[in-house]
C-alpha cells in the first residue's frame, strides 16, 4: 500500500488525488489542508455571484469522498504545524499543492495608507475566508472599513480578479442575497455609497488578461454604465485592426471598441475602464487614501510600455491592487524567489538540482500563478505520472502506521470529512435563520465549533 499526502485541497490538490487513485489501485491519499474547509479558491476565491463555477465543488467533493481518499482539515504544514520532514516520515510521498498565497505589491509611495488594500483582502472579506482582515487600518470593523465613506474606488489591474472585485463593488445587495456571501458583507454592500469605479491597466486593451465572458458581465449589472475612453483604445496599435490578434485578445478588443463607440447610458453607478496609465503614488488626505497619481504610458514597440512624464490624478477613497500573485517559501522545501515557485522537474522537487525522492509539487507553487482552474488538470497529471513512475522505489520504505494516529499523537487535531459536513449543516442553518440559503461561517471559532460538534 502506497501512502501519499497531498497538501492543499483546492482544484490542484483534488485533481492530484483523483489521478493517483484512478491510476493506481494500491494508493491511499490523505488530503491535508490548513483550513477546516476543502476546495481552496473554489470556496474562497470564486466570486459568490459565479454560481456555475462554484458548482465545481460538487466534482471536487466526489474526489474527497472516494474510499481511498481522506480529508484532514485544520492541519497546517510548516512553522507552528506539521514539519515537512515529519510528513516524509509518515508518508511514502508528499505532493505540495499550496498555490500562490500572497499578492504582488506596487512598490509605490502611499501603498500602505488606510484605504489601500490588495484585491485578495477584499475577496477574502466577501468570501468569508477565516483569515480575512479582522479590522480595517483605521481600527474600524473590516465590514465597514472597506466601503464606509467610499464614493470612488480604483481597481489597479485588468485581469479576471480585477473584474470580479469591480463587479462586486457595483453589485446591489439584493442580487447577492441568494448567494453564500457572509451576512456582514451583505449588510455593508447594501449600505455602499460607491458611485464610480475605475479599473485601470498600465498597458493596452490587447494585453489585458481578463476573459471576454467576464468582461461582458460588467454590462449586465443593473443601474450601472460602463465607459471606455476611445482615445486610450486608439493608443493600442492592435485596436485599429484586431484581426491579427489571438482569438481571446481579439474578442476583448472588439467588445471594448463597441463600448467606446456607444454613448454610455445614464446610471447610478459608472465603471470606467482605463488603459495606458501606470500608478506612481497613492495620494493622501487626513491620513487616508484620497486618490491615485498616474503616469501616462505609451507602447514601447516590444510589447511593453514606457512612461511619458505626463501625470493624471484620480480621486478615490478605496484602492484595490490586483497585479498578480506570488508563491511563498515552504518551510523545509527549496524555493526560487525569482519565480515564487519550488524548483522541480516534471513535478519532482529539486534540491540543488537533484531530485528529492518522495517530494512533489503541483499547481501554482509548481508553475506560477498562470492559467484557469482547468489548467490544473494537466499540471496535476504530469506530477501524478512522475510520482507513479517512482512508486516502486518509494513503496519499499516502511512507515510507522496510520498517519492519522501519528498526527493525533503529535498533538494535531484534524477536522475529518464528518467535521466538514457539520460545517455545511451549520451554514445551512445560519442561512435559514437569516431568511437566506446557505451563508458561510466567517471566522475560525465558528468553523471549528461547528466541525467539533460532529465528534471525533
Amino acid at each position: 500500500m502506497l501512502r501519499v499526502a497531498v497538501v492543499g485541497s483546492g482544484p490542484s490538490g483534488c485533481y492530484t488525488a483523483q489521478g493517483l487513485v484512478q491510476q493506481h489501485p494500491g494508493v491511499r491519499v490523505d488530503v491535508l489542508d490548513r483550513l477546516p474547509c476543502p476546495y481552496g479558491l473554489v470556496r474562497y476565491g470564486v466570486a459568490p455571484d459565479h454560481e456555475k463555477i462554484k458548482s465545481l465543488q460538487n466534482s471536487l467533493r466526489a474526489v474527497l469522498e472516494h474510499d481511498r481518499v481522506r480529508f484532514l482539515g485544520a492541519v497546517p504544514v510548516g512553522p507552528g504545524g506539521v514539519p515537512a520532514a515529519r510528513l516524509r516520515e509518515l508518508y511514502h510521498a508528499v505532493v505540495y499543492c499550496v498555490g500562490a498565497a500572497t499578492d504582488r505589491r506596487l512598490g509605490i509611495p502611499g501603498e500602505d495608507l488606510p484605504g489601500s488594500w490588495s484585491a485578495t483582502d477584499f475577496v477574502s472579506w466577501y468570501s468569508a475566508h477565516p483569515d480575512a482582515p479582522g479590522r480595517a487600518p483605521d481600527g474600524s470593523p473590516a465590514d465597514g472599513g472597506f466601503l464606509r465613506g467610499v464614493r470612488s474606488a480604483v481597481v489597479i489591474g485588468v485581469g479576471n480578479v480585477a473584474v470580479d472585485v469591480t463587479r462586486m463593488l457595483a453589485r446591489r445587495a439584493a442580487e447577492l442575497t441568494r448567494t453564500d456571501v457572509p451576512h456582514s458583507a451583505l449588510t455593508a454592500l447594501a449600505a455602499s455609497t460607491v458611485t464610480e469605479i475605475h479599473m485601470v491597466g498600465r498597458r493596452g486593451p490587447s494585453q489585458a488578461r481578463f476573459t471576454t465572458k467576464e468582461l461582458r458581465e460588467l454590462t449586465t449589472l443593473p443601474d450601472t454604465a460602463v465607459a471606455v475612453d476611445a482615445a486610450e483604445l486608439a493608443r493600442d496599435p492592435a485596436s485599429a485592426d484586431p484581426s491579427a490578434l489571438p482569438p481571446a485578445q481579439r474578442r476583448n478588443v472588439e467588445v471594448l471598441r463597441g463600448w467606446a463607440a456607444a454613448p454610455a447610458p445614464r446610471a447610478r453607478r459608472v465603471i470606467r475602464l482605463r488603459f495606458y496609465l501606470r500608478p506612481v503614488e497613492l495620494l493622501a488626505r487626513d491620513g487616508r487614501v484620497a486618490g491615485v497619481r498616474w503616469e501616462r504610458t505609451v507602447p514601447d514597440g516590444r510589447g511593453g510600455v514606457t512612461g511619458t512624464g505626463r501625470y493624471e490624478d484620480v480621486g478615490a477613497q478605496l484602492v484595490l491592487r490586483s497585479v498578480g500573485y506570488r508563491g511563498l517559501p515552504l518551510d523545509g522545501l527549496p524555493f526560487d524567489p525569482a519565480s515564487g515557485t519550488v524548483p522541480h522537474r516534471a513535478g519532482r522537487v529539486l534540491r540543488d538540482g537533484t531530485v528529492a525522492p518522495g517530494e512533489y509539487v503541483a499547481g501554482w507553487i509548481k508553475r506560477g500563478p498562470t492559467g484557469v482552474i482547468g489548467t490544473n488538470r494537466p499540471c496535476a497529471k504530469e506530477t501524478v505520472m512522475s510520482l507513479l513512475a517512482d512508486a516502486p522505489a518509494l513503496g519499499h520504505r516502511d512507515l510507522p502506521g496510520d498517519p492519522l494516529a501519528a498526527l493525533r499523537a503529535d498533538g494535531v487535531d484534524p477536522v475529518p470529512w464528518t467535521g466538514w459536513r457539520a460545517i455545511e449543516r451549520a451554514e445551512a442553518a445560519l442561512g435559514a435563520s437569516l431568511g437566506r440559503d446557505v451563508v458561510k461561517l466567517p471566522d475560525w471559532d465558528s468553523l471549528l465549533a461547528a466541525a467539533r460538534s460532529a465528534g471525533p
